[in-house]
């Protein structure tokens, strides 16, 4: 019967995938964009869940229990789990999806993220895990404490949902649309986030009676599966493998085949310090989600679904540790003053790539076309630091004449390389172009989408070759 949490695990992946459904980029949109249109998805997968769930329960096929709120536990590892995720560059389940597209540094933070999650939940930190979480209020779901049906909650929770929905594509229609890649068939593209999070509550609601038949009282969830992975690997306990490691597996399998079907999949190496960031960032999701009882699956998508004290307590404080985070980490990149010697000793772009300025010139052919040569693989762009003229465009970017301006985001996990494209964008003038070269899928949907907002034109989109894209802004 676990193999059911395989196939489960596989849908699951494929959705999150084609939605570039990651909670992280959602509540790190509220502090970085101060727009909660991102998070809406969030709000629709918890309300489809809660209806699901409360009819499962009225049925009497399922008997969900919420744990007992500890506090302690709760408020201090969700805010971990939430400086860990921007840390790491996703929540669990994105970094999940990630390591499927080939992000090397995705599997470093979800190595750390299960050796941590396995030394809290059966290791050498069970003992803290234990002690922080032994301070126990009671309290387990809101309609237990007011003795109301949970579908009050539920079914007011999925009409404040769809108001919000209402609002947001209304809002999104009046605006003009975002560009879409040339040439890409229908089926390649990606899925609408909302769309992707209907379809994932209605994932997390079929999980749980095929979980409960196999004895595990749950739906979907990642942090323990991922310690158990860890627990088998080193011990090599049959007992480790269960429905939810099934499920988890699945979710790599899908999203690797969702991944390597659209050419969205190619290995990509991190440099030092975005691999640093990793190996701390997993770590503190693994501790984080651990005292926590969940992460951004279990506690963000199946215990606010229940209504309980911890689900909403928990995604509060994750929501406050990714505000902090980004205050603190998510920040451009900063250039050597004019005048500063060139930085040694650091791989740059020009390093492994051939530069559209460097590019020959044919005859008849335009700047415009010499700039489609830029790309290639590359480190973040914080190890180039160029010389510019006071006042002139941003000291990151590399001229390739005709008013046209190059920013290599290789290499950089999003959200760096829309951070990029804002901060230089406001040092050029009207009717300059600003040609992105990116690697990471969700910029794919986060750029066109900023371009669309700020009314800046698209005039170029392009695949560049497998997990790779071109994007030329004209600033108006």
């Amino acid at each position: 019967m676990i193999v059911t949490g395989l196939a489960v695990g596989i849908v699951l992946g494929i959705v999150m995938q084609r939605g570039r459904f990651c909670v992280t980029g959602m509540l790190r949109d509220i502090f970085l964009q101060k727009s909660w249109r991102t998070f809406v998805a969030l709000l629709i997968v918890i309300s489809v869940h809660a209806v699901g769930l409360a009819a499962l329960t009225s049925a009497g096929i399922i008997s969900p229990e919420a744990p007992s709120f500890a506090p302690a536990a709760i408020i201090i590892g969700g805010f971990v789990f939430g400086l860990g995720i921007i840390l790491a560059g996703g929540c669990a389940s994105g970094t999940w999806y990630r390591s499927a597209e080939g992000l090397v540094g995705s599997w470093i933070a979800l190595a750390m993220y299960a050796l941590f999650a396995s030394a809290m939940n059966t290791g050498a930190l069970a003992g803290f895990n234990t002690w922080m979480t032994s301070w126990q209020t009671n309290l387990t779901t809101v309609p237990a404490l007011f003795g109301i049906s949970p579908w009050i909650f539920a079914i007011a929770l999925a009409v404040f949902t769809g108001l919000l929905v209402r609002h947001f594509l209304t809002k999104e229609a009046r605006l003009p649309k975002p560009a879409r890649l040339e040439g890409v068939p229908a089926w390649k593209r990606p899925l609408h986030f909302y769309t992707a999070g209907a379809l994932i509550g209605l994932i997390g609601v079929i999980a749980w009676p095929l979980s409960a038949a196999t004895g595990r009282n749950s739906g979907l969830g990642i942090t323990t599966p991922t310690g158990d992975i860890a627990n088998y690997a080193t011990t090599g306990d049959d007992s480790a493998i269960n429905w939810g490691v099934m499920l988890v597996l699945g979710l790599f399998a899908g999203a690797f085949f969702a991944a390597k079907a659209t050419g969205e999949f190619r290995i990509r190496v991190p440099d030092a310090k975005a691999s640093t960031r990793a190996v701390v960032g997993g770590s503190m999701m693994g501790v984080g989600a651990a005292l926590a009882g969940g992460c951004t699956v279990g506690n963000g998508m199946v215990q606010t679904s229940l209504f309980s004290f911890q689900g909403w307590i928990a995604l509060l404080f994750i929501a406050l540790g990714v505000g902090a985070g980004a205050k603190l980490w998510l920040k451009p990149a900063v250039t050597a003053p004019a005048g500063a010697p060139e930085p040694t000793e650091v791989y740059s772009t020009e390093a492994g790539t051939i530069s559209a300025v460097d590019a020959p010139q044919e005859p008849g052919r335009t700047s415009r076309e010499v700039s489609a040569v830029f790309g290639g693989i590359a480190a973040a762009p914080t190890s180039v630091a160029l010389k510019s003229q006071e006042g002139g465009p941003s000291a990151k970017l590399k001229d390739l004449g005709d008013r046209h301006y190059a920013l290599d985001s290789l290499g950089a996990l999003c959200p760096f390389p829309l951070i990029e494209a804002k901060d230089v964008m406001k040092t050029l003038t009207p009717g300059d172009h600003l040609v992105i070269d990116f690697d990471c899928t969700q910029a794919t949907e986060a750029i066109p989408h900023w371009a669309a907002e700020d009314g800046h034109e698209v005039t170029d989109f392009r695949e560049q070759g497998e997990a790779s894209w071109q994007i030329t802004l004209r600033k108006q």
